[in-house]
């Protein structure tokens, strides 16, 4: 009997449930409320403002700010990398942070003080927005907007008179507007040598305090107390005009300032190969630093002399021992056409003893290809002597920390008169009716000198420096400044065309010794140029 009613029971049930769902779905097809209508999808600038705080209840600078760009994509990567950027921040924080409890616990007679628990939380900051600024100097200016609302964990131990205090900070909120400045831009990576970081205003910081176990903060009027307290601390360090300042590298080896002086004798060359069809050769040598902007410099010319003696000595500033080298290259003068190269060597500094002289007798080479089988053939040799001279501590430039300062002027400047160094930075906008390969021309005082041509460019940068020698201040006198678009092509109709030009007075240069500026070029429908013009001075 008792057999029968459970499959009796299995069979109700599961017939029950059957007719149940086909129920179901019947009426849920067949039954549907008449009632329910469509959302109604409107743009958000026909919503009143009650909605839009509902919608919305913070609306980001970008929106608010036109000049505050969108960085959505920041806070993708930060909320990707945060797991990993959490755990070496807190590494970071606890190696700074160690030293510096070190030296200051024996003031305040504290035995230790120490990170029991030290965490970041599941939720990376969040960036609302980012102003970025653009001058005429070597940095970069950007404003971030960071909010941080996260859920860290941190639990600090202070033992001292053989008791232990657990303190725990817990629900931090950082709201800050931060001006991080990176200076002065160079040349090497990461490209650039500083950060300055300071707070454009005081920042919100809100957080709960266990002190053992007990929330703290609880306690009326020590909530508000501490919170101005940390503002007015942190503002008094960092608000701006004061800053943070977080060295990258050494700003002498990333702005190349000058670390010593080569000295460089040129003693003779023999048993060289003559170029001519009659008659021997009529050698000369130049002489240049690599990874140097400076034109090379020459010896005299020794006429049908195939074992010309020199002894010339020459002398050479140098930015980088470690990676410059000295480049030797032997001509035969012509008085018509181009001069024949004979050969050629190098010697890398690095070879050389700091403040010991050393005598080099080179190979003169077609080439510095160590795989060309024509450097096998003996041209001849070349003799001379260096001397590397580093500068010590007192004789080092004092203008490394001010990239804006103003240089002396070299050794042999008339007297009253002085150095007027033009560079040519970069053009915007400048675009001709038939090519743009821009190049620029400087006139001043009947003397020439061009950069060199940047092909297809409306944006050409090309930081080149010009060098003119006066014996007197320029405080009358005009520059020409011209850029011009050369053909690539031979046969054009137009080959050259102005894309414009400007006339600079150099009196305000003289008073003020040094000038950054972007100029609108004449002719031009918006065209401009940036030029830095200095006037140095012995004294």
């Amino acid at each position: 009997m008792g057999l029968l009613s459970s499959v009796m029971g299995f069979f109700g049930f599961g017939l029950g449930t059957s007719i149940g769902l086909v129920a179901g779905y019947y009426m849920f097809i067949y039954f549907q409320p008449s009632d329910v209508k469509d959302p109604i999808v409107r743009p958000l600038v026909e919503q009143d403002s009650s909605s839009l705080s509902r919608l919305m209840p913070e609306i980001p600078l970008w929106v608010k700010n036109p000049d505050y760009d969108r960085i959505d994509w920041l806070n993708k990567f930060l909320e990707t990398m945060w797991p990993y950027l959490d755990k070496a921040i807190c590494k970071t924080v606890k190696n700074i942070a160690k030293p510096i409890i070190a030296e200051q616990i024996p003031k305040y007679k504290i035995d230790a003080v120490e990170f029991d628990t030290l965490m970041l939380g599941s939720l990376p900051p969040t960036f609302q927005g980012m102003k970025v600024y653009t001058t005429d100097d070597k940095e970069l200016i950007m404003e971030p907007c960071m909010k941080w609302a996260g859920n860290p964990n941190i639990t600090v131990s202070v033992k001292a008179f053989g008791l232990k205090a657990t303190v725990q900070v817990i629900d931090l909120q950082v709201f800050a507007v931060p001006r991080i400045t990176l200076k002065p831009l160079v040349p090497t990576f990461p490209c650039f040598a500083k950060i300055f970081v300071s707070l454009m205003e005081k920042p919100h910081v809100d957080f709960g305090l266990k002190l053992f176990g007990a929330d703290t903060m609880a306690i009326p009027g020590l909530y508000r107390f501490v919170q101005e307290t940390i503002k007015d601390q942190v503002s008094n360090m960092y608000l701006w005009p004061k800053t943070l300042e977080v060295p990258i590298m050494d700003p002498v080896k990333a702005m190349k300032k000058p670390v010593g002086i080569l000295h460089v004798k040129v003693l003779k060359a023999f048993k060289l190969k003559k170029k001519d069809l009659f008659g021997a050769s009529d050698p000369y040598l130049k002489l240049k630093l690599t990874e140097d902007k400076l034109p090379s410099k020459k010896t005299t010319v020794k006429p049908s002399n195939l074992n010309p003696v020199w002894n010339e000595e020459f002398t050479f500033v140098v930015k980088d021992p470690e990676s410059q080298a000295l480049e030797l290259v032997l001509y035969d003068w012509e008085k018509v056409g181009k001069h024949d190269k004979m050969g050629m060597n190098v010697v890398p500094l690095k070879e050389l003893t700091p403040d010991e002289s050393k005598e080099f007798t080179l190979e003169v080479l077609k080439n510095m290809d160590p795989n060309d089988t024509q450097n096998e053939k003996s041209r001849g040799q070349l003799v001379v002597e260096l001397l590397y001279k580093p500068f010590k501590d007192d004789e080092a430039p004092k203008d490394v920390e001010d990239e804006n300062a103003v240089q002396k002027a070299p050794d042999g400047t008339p007297e009253g008169g002085g150095l007027l160094v033009v560079m040519i930075h970069q053009a915007e906008d400048v675009e001709g009716k038939h090519h743009t390969n821009p190049y620029v021309r400087l006139l001043f005082r009947g003397e020439e000198k061009r950069t060199k041509h940047v092909k297809k460019n409306r944006d050409p940068r090309w930081d080149e420096e010009f060098q003119f020698m006066l014996e007197e201040p320029p405080v009358n006198d005009r520059i020409h400044v011209e850029v011009l678009s050369a053909s690539s092509r031979i046969g054009l109709l137009h080959p050259k065309e102005s894309l414009g030009y400007v006339d600079i007075n150099l009196s305000d240069v003289v008073s003020n010794k040094r000038i950054n500026a972007k100029y609108h070029l004449i002719d031009s429908k918006n065209g401009r140029v940036q030029i830095e013009l200095q006037w140095r001075t012995s004294s």
